[in-house]
């Protein structure tokens, strides 16, 4: 395997998707393009950059100190575990597939997908330096929570067994191998079938596995608390829909592509289902811990529950898989608002710095900023 294939001479606009017989892209050129989908999902989200410094949240500490016991568990949790999930974000998009991919205009937003979950993580960063007096102590108690934990577990074990797999693959080709004295069988159906259930998996990451907390955020600021971190929270949702929509794009196009996915989706359909059944019960028992001391106007964990059902639904229904909920109307209408994205830039003397970066040209959402993509 090479950064760049001298050898590869296939036609760019013919090659598939990931794991091409030819093998990686080479020139990066964007003039001709197989899936013009993906260079615009790009530009899309360079055009969505922005720094977390943008947003000032010194008066989300005066309101952290006047919230009860229970709402700062609820608040301080949240964060926690949202650290833990664009931790994974940050690096795992471009370690697990860019070294499969195969074209440019997908290995492109590989990358800039993984840049934005990093500004993810340091907006976590510059919340808790402005909201907590001892900032290390939220992070070195961050996997002491079995909640956490659990989650780390699960959605790491995809992309952890595609990056093993992809490496022997790339290492030694297809067949049966002895690496310091063990058998390594590799198969490139194996690990087609393991793309298939990783991408999957990263469905729900980005699509189920964020609302709860989200929700939470939002709910605080409907009571004018914590208003900066909602800010903050509704630029990453904004973010966040449009990965969703890029890894509902990779799923269908890979049917498209190749027929082994076609098979692999069939064969794999339980499987999936029981992802996303996973995602929800462990979203669910989020919530009670969460909640386990008391609820906040407007919210408690069995509202999110059901709201949570409902999300699960909409992402099973976009990537045709039946969903076994049967709650066909948010119960939480009001974050709405926030996941649309219309109004996330805001006047600077309200919640921005002075110093607003305003290099971003599409910082608003407009209404057909998702045109084409089911969210």
């Amino acid at each position: 395997m090479s950064v760049f294939n001298t050898e590869n001479n296939a036609d760019h606009t013919k090659v598939l998707a990931f794991l091409d017989p030819s093998g990686g892209p080479t020139i990066q050129r964007y003039d001709t393009l197989k899936y013009k989908s993906f260079d615009g999902l790009t530009d899309k989200q360079l055009g969505f950059f922005w720094r977390p410094e943008e947003v000032d949240v010194t008066k989300d500490s005066k309101d952290f100190k006047a919230l009860s016991d229970h709402e700062q568990h609820i608040f301080t949790s949240n964060l926690k575990r949202q650290i833990l999930l664009d931790s994974v974000q940050g690096r795992a998009p471009v370690e697990a597939f860019a070294p499969i991919v195969s074209l440019p205009e997908i290995e492109n937003w590989i990358q800039t997908w993984t840049f934005s979950e990093t500004i993810h993580s340091r907006s976590y960063t510059h919340i808790i330096r402005n909201v907590y007096n001892n900032p290390s102590k939220i992070f070195d108690e961050m996997m002491d929570i079995e909640e956490i934990a659990d989650c780390a577990g699960d959605i790491s074990k995809y992309y952890d067994g595609l990056i093993e797999m992809s490496s022997w693959y790339n290492l030694l080709g297809e067949g049966t191998h002895k690496v310091n004295g063990k058998k390594v069988v590799v198969d490139l159906y194996e690990l087609k079938k393991l793309l298939w259930l990783t991408l999957m998996s990263v469905n729900i990451l980005e699509g189920v596995r964020f609302y709860v907390s989200f929700a939470c955020s939002w709910a605080f600021a409907e009571m004018k608390q914590m208003e900066g971190n909602a800010k903050i929270i509704k630029l990453i949702a904004r973010d966040e829909n449009l990965h969703l929509a890029s890894t509902q794009m990779l799923l269908k196009i890979l049917k498209k592509d190749d027929p082994d996915y076609a098979k692999i989706a069939e064969e794999t359909e339980e499987a999936c289902i029981q992802m996303f059944v996973e995602a929800v019960d462990q979203e669910k028992a989020w919530a009670d811990y969460l909640f386990k001391d008391g609820s906040m106007i407007g919210l408690n964990a069995e509202l999110l529950g059901q709201y949570i059902e409902w999300i699960c639904t909409r992402r099973m229904t976009n990537v045709n898989l039946k969903s076994p909920y049967s709650v066909k109307n948010n119960p939480l209408p009001w974050t709405q608002k926030w996941i649309s994205g219309s109004e996330v830039q805001v006047a600077p003397q309200e919640t921005e710095i002075t110093s607003y970066v305003s290099g971003g040209t599409k910082q608003d959402v407009g209404a057909d900023t998702f045109k084409g993509f089911s969210l």
